[in-house]
């Protein structure tokens, strides 16, 4: 039976939370439809909804059955685990095992960025949290999402949520509702709208539970590597050891782990349109064994690559990239421009990555090229959803 999505839209800006983290509410439909897909979710049927990052595809994480309508919606490997959204500290103390307490670094963290887009690992517990939110493994990946919406749906539910992102598994994660209702809508019954989300991509996950005391960064996002080593820097008193900060793939490996990944995004192929994505590097020479080609190389190629003229090639760049000088009047190639912001606001590069990426394949484009952009701050974040999402990667000489 095909399922026709109902859209609801909600106000943030008209909910509150009390001081026991009781979500309070100025607008009645706002506080209608949020409770339409709390019912739905005690029904043990997904919904989407708006968190600060991207929108999620939630289930009821203490409940097996529900949580499995994720995997089925999305089509998600069964070896990809999911991170639980909580909406208090309370609700976060019913889940961990009852002999762990969280390091000082973890206080610390949840003290400055809960809520908000970073997710901790706990030790978790099979007998409160089922094995398929863990893909089996002792660790669950947990977080406190800022948005109101859904912490307010989190509350209303009275349960723990666990939601990926509201997309076919392996696509762009969406930003806005109608992405999801253009991908999920014939899937869900409802999709709650509180409009674009502010940070743009996934939160930063972090595992602080090795016996060396170290942070290690296992997916940057929401909060950038700078914010967490200032946080720590900035709480620690004189004699506490500072943790290092370590970055996946940048400062350590884990062959282990990235065979059998403990959070989300480590595996598999990700953020990808259905159209080819090629990354473009301009700032940096090329790593040995490969070589850079100029500009008017690369608009040559793409020119004559097609069956079809003129070639729509969809171009994500800072809005003031050197790049634009060049892709003007190119013969045998209309250009669709998705602006990223400019080279110095990563911030604004992360909110509208995704979108760009849907955006321009839903205009009709043949190729999409993103430029890469420097490995600081959100910028971090944006390269790895980038490199997950390309299928190759050249370097260009200007």
């Amino acid at each position: 039976m095909t399922i026709s999505a109902h859209v609801f839209k909600c106000e943030p800006s008209s909910i509150s939370f009390s001081s026991d983290d009781e979500p309070e509410f100025k607008n009645e439909s706002t506080r209608a439809s949020i409770a339409a897909a709390a019912y739905k979710l005690n029904a043990a049927e997904p919904v989407a909804f708006p968190t600060e990052t991207v929108y999620g595809l939630g289930a009821l994480a203490l409940d097996a059955r529900a949580a499995a309508r994720i995997f089925s919606t999305k089509g998600r490997p069964a070896d990809n685990p999911l991170i639980v959204h909580v909406s208090s500290q309370r609700m976060l103390n019913r889940l961990l095992p009852s002999k762990y307490t969280p390091s000082r670094s973890y206080e610390i963290l949840m003290k400055r960025f809960w809520p908000g887009p970073l997710t901790l690992l706990f030790p978790s517990d099979p007998s409160i949290i089922p094995p398929i939110i863990t893909a089996n493994h002792p660790t669950v990946a947990i977080r406190m999402p800022s948005h109101p919406v859904a912490r307010a749906l989190i509350a209303l539910a009275g349960a723990p949520i666990a939601a990926p992102s509201a997309n076919s598994s392996g696509k762009p994660s969406p930003t806005r509702a109608e992405h999801v209702l253009k991908d999920l809508g014939g899937k869900l019954d409802i999709i709650l709208d509180g409009g674009p989300c502010d940070v743009g991509l996934e939160s930063t996950v972090v595992d602080g539970l090795g016996e060396d005391g170290n942070i290690r960064v296992l997916r940057p996002g929401g909060v950038t590597v700078e914010d967490i080593e200032r946080a720590l820097t900035d709480e620690l008193g004189d004699g506490e050891e500072v943790p290092r900060v370590l970055v996946h793939t940048r400062d350590f490996q884990d062959a282990a782990m990235e065979a059998t990944p403990t959070t989300p995004g480590m595996k598999y192929r990700h953020y990808s349109p259905s159209v080819p994505v090629s990354l473009l590097h301009i700032s940096t020479p090329p790593p040995a064994g490969k070589t850079s080609s100029t500009l008017s190389d690369l608009f040559s190629s793409l020119a004559s690559s097609g069956s079809i003229h003129p070639v729509h090639v969809g171009l994500l760049t800072p809005s003031d990239s050197r790049i634009l000088e060049h892709a003007k009047d190119v013969p045998g190639i209309e250009w669709l421009f998705f602006p990223l912001g400019t080279i110095a606001d990563p911030a604004l590069t992360a909110q509208r990555l995704f979108d760009g990426l849907l955006t321009l394949e839903e205009r009709g484009a043949d190729i999409i090229l993103v430029e890469a952009i420097s490995e600081e701050n959100e910028g971090l974040a944006v390269m790895n959803r980038v490199k997950k999402a390309a299928g190759e990667s050249k370097w260009i000489q200007l």
